[in-house]
Parts: structure tokens; sequence; C-alpha cells
């Protein structure tokens, strides 16, 4: 890959001559060079600079993102060459949503080092859209993710796991001292606290609301599910949030499920991909996904 464009990349994300050239175990006057060079082949100025600051300007802005582009694909086809000779090793970068991120790929990620400790991962966590934007744009190798999002024909999307959102709520709260099913309607009044637009558990949200043809007043918005989970033990409220998410919650007696007729919701997990080339340590990262029990564990629970 052209020396350059590396160089180039690395400025950019640091923002920095010195910290690039550390990074790339060059001198800063080699960096500088490489960056004039670059910018002469251009044939436009990509980086402000000021004694303070290196910053991208617009042409700047353009050639990073498509840079970003080529590194990841120039590793990707590097890889998948190693590959005919090698057993699976190298870099796999993979996205996540929220909840699959936080609460289950750690132990995937386990597993797989036991068997493969060449294979040298790096986790990105974010809501479904953004997942599926950086697949797309070939900045993550795979994506697992739920929910739905644009763009999904520029993708190839693999359903493997099915995971129960259920509603729950403080042990003091009064909906938790019922011995009856609650009616999904008598909850339109209560406070929800849910994630943000644009995650997979917010989607599913706002699809049991519509479900019921409710339209509850008081919602509360929060970026992730831990400050979630502990705004509904604090009593603020309600919130339908997955299985997988507060089962330690559950454990422990610090939230409780409430019994609601037609929940729990079910929503499908899927494995998000582009290339139709795969490097052997994202098949079998892949084939962990598919293959792992783990990921059943609550269907089996919940059917026997």
């Amino acid at each position: 890959m052209d020396q350059h464009l590396h160089v180039f990349v690395a400025v950019a994300e640091r923002q920095n001559f010195s910290r690039a050239a550390e990074a790339l175990h060059m001198t800063q006057p080699a960096v500088s060079q490489y960056i004039r060079t670059f910018e002469e082949n251009i044939g436009v100025r990509l980086l402000e600079r000021t004694n303070k600051y290196v910053r991208l300007n617009k042409a700047g802005e353009i050639v990073y993102h498509h840079a970003k582009e080529i590194v990841s694909l120039y590793t990707r086809m590097q890889n998948l060459v190693d590959d005919l000779t090698n057993k699976a090793s190298g870099s796999l970068s993979i996205g996540a949503s929220y909840t699959f991120g936080e609460y289950v790929l750690p132990h995937i990620i386990a597993k797989m080092q036991q068997t493969y400790p060449e294979v040298q991962p790096t986790v990105t966590i974010g809501n479904t859209a953004e997942i599926a934007d950086a697949v797309i744009h070939h900045q993550l190798d795979v994506g697992i993710v739920e929910g739905h999002f644009k763009k999904e024909q520029q993708l190839k999307i693999e359903p493997f796991a099915e995971d129960d959102m259920v509603i729950v709520a403080a042990p003091g709260h009064p909906l938790a001292a019922r011995n009856d099913k609650v009616a999904m309607e008598d909850l339109e009044n209560e406070t929800w606290v849910l994630r943000e637009f644009g995650s997979g558990t917010r989607e599913a949200a706002d699809s049991v609301f519509q479900r019921h043809n409710m339209s509850p007043d008081k919602i509360m918005n929060i970026g992730s599910t831990q400050p979630i989970k502990e705004a509904v033990k604090a009593g603020l409220g309600i919130s339908l949030l997955s299985q997988w998410a507060i089962q330690k919650e559950l454990q422990h007696g610090d939230l409780q499920i409430v019994e609601v007729t037609g929940l729990p919701y079910r929503r499908r997990f899927s494995i998000l991909t582009t290339s139709p080339f795969q490097t052997k340590a994202l098949q079998v990262f892949i084939d962990l996904l598919r293959y792992n029990k783990e990921l059943t564990a609550f269907k089996s629970d919940r059917d026997n």
C-alpha cells in the first residue's frame, strides 16, 4: 500500500505530526515530507496547520473518508492472500450494537481467543445504524445488530439468534407487586426509560407501542443500557430490555420482570458482511456465532 496514504491517515486521526511520527516509528520531518508530497500529488491542500493543531479541511475530509476504505480493503486483501497458506490469524474488526456488544460478544471473543490466539480482534460498539454503515464502508469486517436499517441491499444479512425483550421495573415499583398479568395498554401513563432513536432496542420499544396502539407521554431517553438499568433500579420508571442484558440484576434482585400480556417481544440478531471473500479469521468468528449454544439458551429456557 502507498506509504503516503498510510501516513496521511495517521496524521488525520492524531491531529498532530509528532504523535503520528511516534506511532509510525518515523521522524517528524519525514512525516511532514510525506504529507507535502501527498498533497502535491492530490493537487490540493488537505490539512489546515497552526502551532496548536492540524485539522482536515473539506478536501481532506473527502480524502480521509476514502483513504480509510482503501486501507481497510488492502488489509483484508493481504489477509486473504495470507490465508491461502496459513491458519486463522491477523486482524479482525468487529462491530456490534450495544446489547450484543456489551453482554454477549465478550464471551464469544474469549472462546475464539482460546482456539485461535493469533487472531487480533478489535471491537466497535455503536447503535444498529452506525454499525451497518461502517460495514458498508469497509471500516468493519463484520457487524452484529438487531432491528432494521437503511441500505440493506448493500449488505449480506444472516439472521443467527433470537432475543426476548421484557418489561422491567424496580422491585419496589407497584407493578412488581402484581400477581396477575398486566395489559400493555395500562402502561401508557408510566414513565418509560428508553434507548435513543437509531438503536435496535428503541426500535423494539417503538414496535411494541405501535402494536398496542400506545403513545406514552413520559419518555426519558438514555444513550446506553447500563444507565437505563440504574435509572429503573432507582425507581425513575420502567423499561423494555433484553433478557441478555438483565441477568445479573435479576439474580441479585435489583430488577424484576413485569408479566405483560402479549410479551415477551422477540427480535432477531443478524450478521452483516459485504465482501463474498472472507478471511479465515472472519470465517471462524462467524462459525462461532452460528453454532454457539449460549445464544439459544434463553430461547430453550422459554420454550421448555
